[in-house]
């Protein structure tokens, strides 16, 4: 069943790469199948557009499509292909999500839908129903910090229950408890991905099946690393690796994602820093912040000083 293939494929770190934009701010799709290469290139498992990095409610639904086919194709079938096709609108969804299967994704990643705050049992409908309107995995993203509602794990049980392509989440949820239960009520062979940064490391320990990580995009190599030693078995460096990558992920999160994550990359020559109203770049008191974090990580060059 292309559904257990599924799980059995979709593990590691799944970068939720950002929608790079030119200076007028156009997509830029050259710079995003770039991207793609050096994630591919560094060890990443899975690549994700569209996702909450992406920016993907500062773009047109046919722009959304032209990412996801861009990605598609960048990926080349080298590594499992999520899509985010969630939105605050049900019919954008279903259209979005049949077209990740259209393109041949590997899954979809549908995020509950934000700022209007549905009930559990609206919940249930709507996934229910983009669950039914196509053939291909679903992952579930719950963000409650963005979103203002919660998913509650009752809710989600049902739906692995009665949807069999639903079959994993996304919890960008603080409440480790909460995360925990997933497991418990789902199911151990669900898959469960973390959004959090600090919590990658302890739901791989309770049998998450790896992140969909912000900080991937800056460190691809050292996020798929964590997730190798721990698939191996060498829980030291995974360990290592968990609190190595502390201070970087705070930094990342100094200001809204993925405004300091664009910053980063600029600095780093990967992309141009850009972003669309209403979001924007950090403050400069944030970026010289920034700046000084790569350097600490060898990721920039130290500046020379600037007394002789």
């Amino acid at each position: 069943m292309a559904y257990r293939e599924a799980k059995e494929r979709l593990r590691g770190s799944i970068a939720p790469v950002v929608t790079p934009f030119d200076e007028e701010g156009n997509v830029d799709f050259a710079a995003l199948a770039a991207l793609i290469d050096w994630h591919i290139e560094s060890g990443t498992h899975g690549i994700s557009v569209t996702g909450t990095s992406g920016e993907p409610s500062s773009l047109t639904l046919e722009e959304r499509k032209q990412v996801m086919e861009t990605a598609k194709k960048a990926v080349a079938g080298r590594v499992p292909f999520v899509p985010g096709t969630g939105s605050t609108n049900h019919a954008e969804t279903i259209e979005l999500t049949k077209f990740a299967q259209e393109i041949g994704a590997d899954a979809a990643m549908v995020i509950v839908p934000y700022y209007n705050r549905p009930s559990q049992a609206a919940l249930y409908k709507h996934f229910k129903a983009v669950a039914e309107a196509v053939d291909i995995p679903i992952i579930v993203y719950n963000i409650p910090g963005r979103t203002a509602v919660n998913l509650e794990v009752k809710t989600l049980a049902r739906l692995a229950e009665d949807c069999p392509n639903i079959i994993g989440v996304k919890e960008s949820n603080k409440d480790f408890e909460h995360v925990n239960r997933v497991l418990w009520h789902c199911g151990r062979d669900f898959l469960l991905f973390s959004g959090i940064e600090l919590l990658c490391y302890p739901m791989l320990a309770i049998g998450g099946a790896g992140s969909i990580s912000a900080t991937a995009n800056v460190v691809p190599h050292k996020v798929a690393e964590l997730h190798d030693a721990w698939f191996e078995g060498d829980i030291k460096r995974a360990q290592d690796l968990h609190f190595e990558l502390m201070e970087l992920n705070d930094v990342l999160f100094i200001e809204t994602n993925p405004g300091p994550v664009k910053a980063a990359l600029g600095m780093m020559g990967k992309i141009t820093p850009k972003l669309r109203l209403p979001l924007d770049l950090p403050s400069e008191e944030h970026q010289r912040q920034i700046r000084r974090t790569l350097v600490k990580y060898g990721l920039l060059a130290e500046e020379p000083s600037k007394t002789a």
